[in-house]
């Protein structure tokens, strides 16, 4: 005794699309009903079952108009299908080569900052500045001195101190002068 088995649900829905492929016809439910026992052995209880399993997928498009539902695919939508998935996997591929390329192109310009950041005291506008700020300084200190010198030559004046015992108890060396 030998079974017959049935087909499984993907050589059903293999030969739904070629009948969908063979005839390039748009169906109705109650026409697949009939043409897919008949023509490709799929049971008419399970014709319903497959062809939603197909317009779920994106395989099959279906229409309402007015009461009734239009089923149809044709080979042309399959291969731009293909061509679609083919170049989004192509462009998965080139944004992974690109986004390696950035990662190694950071990493470069990581070490060419750090090696810039070695030389930038030989860097001529961070030596300007350095210039700059030390003039600032220099005034600023000169400043500080001859405020000094008019307080010791105010306090020599008004209360007749010695300029020695004025630095010796403000702790002002001897050699203080001027910054050149």
């Amino acid at each position: 005794m030998s079974k017959k088995r049935g087909l499984s649900g993907e050589e059903k829905r293999t030969r739904m699309m070629e009948i969908f492929f063979e005839t390039k016809d748009v169906f109705q439910l109650k026409d697949l009903e009939k043409l897919a026992p008949k023509e490709k052995g799929i049971t008419a209880m399970s014709v319903k079952e497959v062809l939603q399993s197909l317009v779920d997928d994106g395989m099959v498009d279906c229409e309402r108009i007015g009461t009734s539902n239009y089923y149809w695919a044709f080979p042309s939508k399959a291969l731009h299908a293909r061509k679609r998935k083919l170049e989004a996997l192509n462009s998965q591929e080139e944004r992974a080569m690109l986004a390696k390329e950035l990662s190694s192109f950071q990493d470069q310009r990581k070490k060419l900052k750090a090696e810039v950041e070695k030389y930038r005291e030989c860097d001529p506008q961070v030596v300007e500045e350095i210039r700059q700020a030390n003039k600032v300084a220099k005034e600023a200190a000169n400043r500080w001195t001859d405020n000094i010198f008019a307080i010791k030559s105010w306090a020599k004046r008004k209360y007749g101190f010695e300029e020695t015992k004025i630095d010796k108890n403000f702790g002002i060396p001897e050699d203080f002068d001027y910054v050149d």
